[in-house]
């Protein structure tokens, strides 16, 4: 079945999808939104806890009645015939449902991957919410979308999409990005009256904040120092990797360092802070892409997992009237940083559902190449024979480090980090080394394919109407 083309389908005739992990957190917010918007609607629920998703419907207040658990094909039309929301817990009957979109968020790469390319394969378009997958096969599900005449796409709601289409609206003004990135999920929280910090449900002693929550002369020996005070704080997440390798991919921005530099910052300081280092910043070169940990005080905005760019100030006199405005433009005047401090999960993916199948748009106009490649270096040395389970909120690799590679700097054997999920080890790997295709066993064929046919396939050309900023304005 073809998903009808904004030319065909009727304008009164609701955009429907199909959703995978529907058990989720996200899938939650979705879901929850769609019963205010009469244009959307939920046709096919998929998730391993069927039970898990009905109570979930129930909750949000979707009529009991409203939604039939299918066990096979038959079962599935049957729903759908019906007008029915058909709830199964197997990917593949997915295929048996009509349907506009799919909506993927398993958040399983080989899983995710399997049920892209059956939707793509079957005339609908994807919105996807697994980054894990995103990050190995995006650029060839991206590649085959377009051959099929269908849209690919990450999903308004997580960072990747909204900073992808943050960052195609700072070029289409024709500013001149130099740094493009999101703050971490959760936030520094500096009390000076206790000197303690805390992160999410975490509170270390941290008294030495007290004496830097300005940059100082100093930028980065301010940051190196914030950093040291709150080393015992995990900050570093694989899931910020994962984000950052697709914005990569959509944007042609790359890492400036692979371990990214998350420089302890508030906002009023990211002008300053991204910076070239030949003016006090810690960017060695500009075009890159980064995380940073946002610290505030109690009773202060959060950056809430918001997006950012860094762009190079023309006019001083048209900066210095937006900074008068309160925008946020560096102390010598050379930088500005735009952002938007906010994402809204399954809030704002209606907006993507939406415009892929009423108008045959994506979240960015660049088709997406390999510019990165999300790694993984052993962080201990790792025995023939060890399991890389991925597991955790933030779907950590045991044992494994992530690490974002410039395409460039990733020799060509790379193991991409979300491969090496669930894979066995075939030799031993000592610590500090990159994971390699060679090093894996039992990872899934389809998706190590995927990561071939993306990484194989051209950059765009420079002059394509497809990218809103030539390479020479990255590098």
């Amino acid at each position: 079945m073809n998903a009808p083309t904004s030319g065909e389908r009727p304008a009164d005739r609701p955009v429907t999808y199909a959703l995978t992990g529907a058990r989720g957190g996200f899938a939650r917010t979705l879901l929850a939104q769609t019963r205010a918007l009469p244009g959307l609607e939920p046709a096919v629920l998929c998730d391993l806890d069927a039970a898990g998703v009905l109570a979930l419907c129930a909750d949000l207040g979707f009529p009991r009645e409203a939604l039939v658990t299918a066990g096979d094909a038959a079962e599935v039309r049957a729903a759908r015939a019906r007008g029915r929301i058909a709830v199964v817990t197997d990917v593949a009957l997915l295929a048996d449902a009509e349907y506009d979109v799919l909506v993927e968020a398993t958040g399983s790469p080989a899983v995710g991957h399997r049920a892209a390319r059956a939707a793509l394969d079957g005339g609908r378009h994807v919105a996807m919410v697994s980054k894990e997958v995103d990050s190995v096969a995006g650029v060839a599900l991206a590649d085959l979308a377009r051959r099929r005449g269908l849209v690919y796409t990450p999903a308004a709601g997580d960072q990747p999409a909204n900073l992808i289409a943050w960052f195609t609206r700072t070029c289409a003004l024709g500013l001149d990005v130099v740094a493009i990135g999101k703050s971490g999920e959760y936030d520094l929280v500096f009390d000076p009256d206790t000197g303690t910090v805390t992160q999410l449900g975490d509170t270390v002693p941290a008294p030495a904040l007290g004496e830097l929550l300005t940059l100082g002369d100093d930028v980065r020996a301010t940051l190196a120092a914030r950093a040291r005070a709150v080393a015992p704080l995990k900050r570093r997440a694989a899931a910020d990797y994962c984000e950052m390798a697709v914005v990569a991919s959509g944007t042609g921005c790359t890492p400036d360092t692979e371990r990214m530099h998350y420089p302890v910052a508030r906002p009023a300081e990211l002008a300053d802070v991204y910076a070239l280092r030949e003016h006090g910043g810690l960017l060695a070169r500009p075009g890159a892409v980064d995380v940073f940990s946002m610290l505030r005080l109690p009773g202060e905005a959060s950056f809430a997992g918001g997006v950012f760019a860094v762009v190079r100030t023309h006019d001083p006199e048209t900066w210095r009237t937006l900074a008068q405005k309160g925008h946020v433009v560096s102390r010598d005047g050379r930088y500005a940083c735009l952002y938007l401090p906010y994402h809204l999960m399954g809030v704002e993916t209606p907006l993507t559902l939406l415009d892929a199948v009423r108008h045959g748009r994506a979240a960015g106009p660049r088709a997406p190449r390999q510019h990165a490649v999300l790694a993984g270096r052993a962080d201990r040395d790792l025995a023939a024979g060890t399991v890389l389970a991925m597991g955790g909120h933030h779907h950590e690799v045991t044992g494994v480090d992530p690490v974002l590679l410039t395409a460039a700097d990733a020799p060509e054997d790379t193991a991409p980090f979300y491969l090496a999920a669930h894979a066995t080890l075939r030799r031993d790997v000592p610590a500090g080394q990159l994971l390699t295709l060679a090093d894996l066993d039992g990872h899934d064929r389809d998706l190590l394919a995927a990561w071939h046919t993306g990484r194989a396939l051209p950059a765009p050309s420079a002059t394509s109407p497809t990218s809103p900023t030539s390479p020479t304005s990255l590098n």
